[in-house]
């Protein structure tokens, strides 16, 4: 016989705690293997595809494409043991077979998803019978008698009544039957928009409202001109009515700022919403400074002319400038840092894990060259390139986008000379690099025109001080203009 089991979605890792679905890869009635991928998420790092330790047959999805999930929410169920004839649909994949579902019903994948391993599967649930609408008691949980707080699907475990009576859940009035809603982010958002779940009707399965139909509903209101209702404030004894003294002058007249409406609202989730954390969070923590210099890149740029032309894999000018960087992190390592506020304590990291900044599609991503210092400029040269393609494609992984012990943002390609970058927190300094252009310059003691660049950098006041700064800039900006000078650490 049969026994469902539900699939919740894993801790992705690196202290990601919500997922959104880009695209479900498997439809309810499909068989599944163990192991196989079933839903595409977005988190705020990469694009991850999610395997099921189950293989079995889908009875249920949660959540459509679009939709935000907190880890721990359940993704879809599965009845393991069961074959494609048992739940009347075609067969699946080719290799899919009732022996290996009854060999998945004792063992599970025995991989381990980021902090959601699997085993052998729980004790068979007790079922209940679907929810319906009645009178919740003084003691209920989201409007139901003992019913569970989890889905609302037939094979929700049943939860242990409350001893002490609790309060009236949300959503619900008594004498009304619950309401159907799973995400705790969803009662969130609509309560604090003061919007009454009970007029929404749900477009997830059985009716189950999720978030975006809550935003639906918020952007009807706004683009009707009409406010949503006011949250609801819980029952209470009346209070006396208020003595209101004569008024012996007209009252002055109260003026606030008009409300706004109308516009675009974008969500501040994704790859958006982590670089607007970790940014805010870098401005709050960090007492950054910056130094920038104009360097003179003519004998940079002969340099990597002379190299290509001399055969070989192409080396490119990011290729260059990192070599230069982990050079110069050797003598001044201690930009090569990070500080242990809790321990009130500055380390030194012993390897470069040099990230650099990529515009994408889906946003600013930078992503990590591990063990830069190890590393030529053909080597550098050839990971810069996998590390930006697999950028382009959504397909970096949260490890490849963590760890940096520095940062190298060439913002020059978007045409721009100078910038005040903010350190990519928790290390302690970013170099800036500007675009080469033409411009002026004394060379030789005469006038002429020469391939110039402005270097900044940004740093952690709190690992040095202006004068380590200045001399770890000053280094780089002379191997810029004598690349001759990188001779002496080779």
């Amino acid at each position: 016989m049969a026994q469902v089991l539900e699939f919740k979605l894993p801790d992705l890792g690196e202290g990601l705690t919500e997922a959104e679905i880009v695209r479900w890869l498997v439809e309810v009635g499909d068989v599944v293997a163990v192991d196989q991928p079933v839903v595409e998420v977005e988190t705020a790092k990469a694009m991850v595809e999610v395997p099921c330790p189950y293989g079995g047959v889908v009875t249920a999805r949660f959540g459509e494409e679009g939709t935000e999930l907190p880890v721990g929410a359940p993704l879809l169920t599965v009845a393991v043991g069961a074959s494609a004839a048992d739940a009347g649909t075609a067969p699946g994949p080719a290799g899919d077979s009732a022996q290996q579902q009854r060999e998945t019903k004792s063992e599970g994948s025995g991989n381990v998803l980021v902090g959601y391993g699997t085993g052998a599967p729980p004790a068979r649930r007790r079922r209940v019978r679907p929810l319906t609408p009645t009178a919740p008691s003084a003691g209920s949980v989201n409007g139901v008698g003992s019913a569970p707080t989890g889905p609302l699907t037939p094979d929700a475990p049943v939860a242990a009544p409350a001893e002490p009576a609790a309060p009236e859940a949300e959503g619900s009035a008594p004498g009304e039957g619950p309401v159907p809603v799973i995400s705790p982010l969803v009662r969130r958002l609509a309560r604090e928009n003061g919007l009454d779940l009970r007029e929404l009707h749900g477009s997830g399965p059985d009716g189950l409202i999720l978030r975006a139909d809550v935003e639906d509903a918020l952007r009807v209101a706004a683009a009707q001109g009409r406010t949503t209702t006011a949250p609801r404030q819980p029952a209470g004894p009346a209070a006396p009515p208020a003595q209101v003294p004569a008024v012996t002058a007209p009252p002055k007249a109260v003026t606030s700022a008009p409300a706004l409406t109308g516009g675009t609202r974008v969500p501040l989730k994704g790859v958006r919403g982590a670089v607007a954390d970790k940014l805010s969070r870098s401005r709050r923590e960090i007492p950054d400074a910056t130094c920038w210099v104009d360097a003179d890149a003519t004998e940079l740029m002969r340099a990597r002319t002379v190299m290509n032309a001399a055969g070989g894999p192409k080396i490119s000018l990011l290729a260059l400038l990192a070599r230069i960087c982990t050079a110069a992190l050797a003598r001044y390592p201690e930009l090569n840092s990070t500080v242990d506020t809790a321990a009130r304590e500055i380390v030194r990291l012993d390897q470069v894990h040099l990230g650099f900044a990529a515009q994408t599609e889906r946003g600013l991503v930078v992503p990590v060259v591990r063990d830069a210092h190890a590393r030529d400029a053909e080597g550098l040269t050839a990971e810069f390139a996998r590390l930006t393609e697999a950028a382009h494609a959504g397909s970096l992984t949260p490890g490849q986008l963590t760890g940096g012990t520095f940062t190298l943002n060439n913002y020059g390609v978007f045409g721009v000379d100078g910038s005040t970058p903010i350190i990519n927190h928790p290390e302690a300094a970013m170099l800036g690099v500007g675009r080469i252009v033409p411009k002026p310059w004394v060379h030789e003691g005469e006038l002429a025109v020469r391939q110039v660049v402005q270097l900044s950098l940004t740093f952690d006041h709190r690992v040095c001080d202006g004068g380590t700064a200045g001399g770890f800039l000053r280094y780089v900006a002379d191997c810029v203009e004598q690349p001759a000078v990188l001779l002496r650490t080779l």
